[in-house]
């Protein structure tokens, strides 16, 4: 590119003016990335506080995480983004052991096999394995390895797959806890193709679901050169580390920022576009005039802006409703991590789905902790409303402090509980279930064809900063090159 052509871009790009609606994670890198070729910018957020689902608050002097606590390393694109912003020497990866299981039918807890693939096993009868389905669950599992292979491959759905090649106790003992605790699905809905990408392929070639899981698990191993690695990274200190950060880049770039300020209606005239905000937040507050917008908040937000100005968008996709109870104990018997890092329950056996021993998963909480304990208790899955959603905030915390005594295997007294908060989150349907896909897909192409408009966030992206993230700037690259180009 020549001095020239250099200097009519950044001629144009001074010209532009890109409000994002929404400071999470979408908006704040839809932000930067225009921000970072010379736009002007304005990000807009309704609350007091940017980051959207990655929150913290203070519980006895200990700085927690309420919201995520770490990111996946899949692809690549978080750590890479950490690592812009200065925050590689405080990535750590998580401690503390690998989960347990609580709720198994005639059985004690025990910890999740390992070796499998979202609780696949790829070998019934390992002990770890036939521990949680017994000898009956096991034998029935071999059955997957003498079934022809006449239309192994062609099943979408993950939850149908276990249970007719390895029986419904490998699917509701192993298989429905992980969906559960980690896509907030049930297995019957969750899309193999999505969730284990590859594993329908090697199934297909392999001729058994138990040796698929085998192949797919060393396929991982060799592309790792053979070195184990996590599949979680979370940052010392938290992870609104990652939102401070890309706050102060933005700072640095220019962007107005602007919180605790609602867009309520997008206007469009030719080119041009018109950004209202709610008056009774600011009395002073004026429309933005705009020549590109990203809506980047919610789906019922973003739904409610973009109606106007976009057909084809679909109907809304339900979405589960997710409560964070997060507990500070004085538990020394909670030293031990008696259950590792967490626990996975089985569906059905418990009003908590989920629970995640922190301070035994990350060492830089254990040492600010300073002894005690911080336990997260997750309620809430596709289809079922979370147990604390109609209590307050008092017998949300009871009933936290009741489930976690009951997964960890440890009867705690109500004045072992320091402190302890509340977060809610309506969370985007996961992008796993079966036609999520197609849906995203069918909202992002409507949203393209209007001209200076962009989408982002979990809703049209998949749930994850692994997804997020990467999303966002390529939508982002997009609404800029068409604002620089037409």
């Amino acid at each position: 590119m020549t001095s020239e052509h250099a200097a009519e871009l950044a001629a144009r790009a001074a010209e532009q003016h890109v409000v994002v609606i929404g400071g999470g994670i979408g908006g704040l890198v839809a932000a930067r990335e225009c921000a970072k070729v010379g736009m002007r910018v304005t990000l807009l957020e309704a609350a007091e506080a940017l980051g959207g689902s990655i929150r913290s608050t203070e519980l006895g002097g200990v700085v927690v995480d309420t919201g995520a606590e770490s990111f996946a390393t899949r692809g690549g694109h978080v750590r890479a983004l950490v690592d812009e912003l200065g925050l590689g020497d405080a990535v750590v990866k998580p401690e503390g052991g690998g989960a347990w299981l609580h709720g198994i039918p005639d059985a004690d807890d025990a910890p999740l096999p390992v070796g499998g693939i979202l609780g696949i096993p790829a070998n019934p009868f390992q002990d770890d394995v036939r521990r949680i389905i017994g000898w009956r669950g096991a034998w029935r599992a071999y059955l997957d390895r003498l079934r022809p292979p006449l239309t192994i491959g062609h099943e979408r759905s993950l939850g149908r797959l276990v249970a007719s090649r390895m029986g419904e106790r490998v699917r509701d003992r192993l298989v429905a806890p992980v969906t559960a605790g980690v896509y907030s699905a049930q297995p019957d809905d969750v899309d193999i193709d999505i969730a284990a990408p590859g594993l329908n392929a090697a199934l297909t070639r392999v001729g058994s679901l138990t040796g698929a899981v085998a192949a797919l698990r060393l396929e991982q191993k060799e592309k790792a050169g053979g070195k184990p690695g996590s599949a979680v990274l979370g940052l010392t200190g938290g992870m609104t580390r990652l939102v401070d950060a890309l706050r102060t880049d933005l700072e640095k770039y220019g962007v107005e920022v602007r919180t605790g300020l609602r867009a309520n209606r997008l206007d469009r005239d030719g080119d041009a576009w018109t950004v209202s905000v709610d008056a009774e937040a600011d009395a002073g507050a004026e429309p933005l005039d705009a020549t590109g917008v990203v809506v980047a908040t919610a789906e019922p937000s973003a739904r409610a802006l973009l109606d106007r100005h976009v057909d084809g968008l679909g109907a809304p996709a339900p979405a589960p409703e997710i409560e964070i109870v997060t507990l500070l104990l004085d538990a020394p018997e909670l030293d031990i991590a008696p259950r590792g890092s967490g626990v996975l329950t089985v569906p059905g056996s418990r009003t908590a789905k989920a629970l995640t021993h922190a301070t035994a998963k990350w060492g830089w909480l254990r040492e600010a902790a300073g002894g005690r304990h911080v336990v997260r208790v997750s309620f809430g899955t596709q289809g079922e409303p979370a147990a604390t959603s109609s209590l307050d905030d008092d017998a949300a915390a009871r009933l936290a402090l009741d489930e976690a005594s009951a997964m960890l295997g440890v009867a705690f007294h109500p004045q072992q509980l320091v402190a302890a908060h509340r977060a809610r989150f309506v969370q985007a349907q996961p992008s796993s279930l079966i036609g999520s896909a197609e849906r995203r897909e069918a909202a992002r192409r409507a949203v393209q064809s209007v001209p200076g408009l962009a989408v982002v966030g979990a809703w049209v992206a998949g749930t994850g900063l692994a997804q997020v993230i990467p999303d966002a700037v390529a939508e982002t690259d997009r609404l800029r090159h068409s604002l620089l180009w037409n």
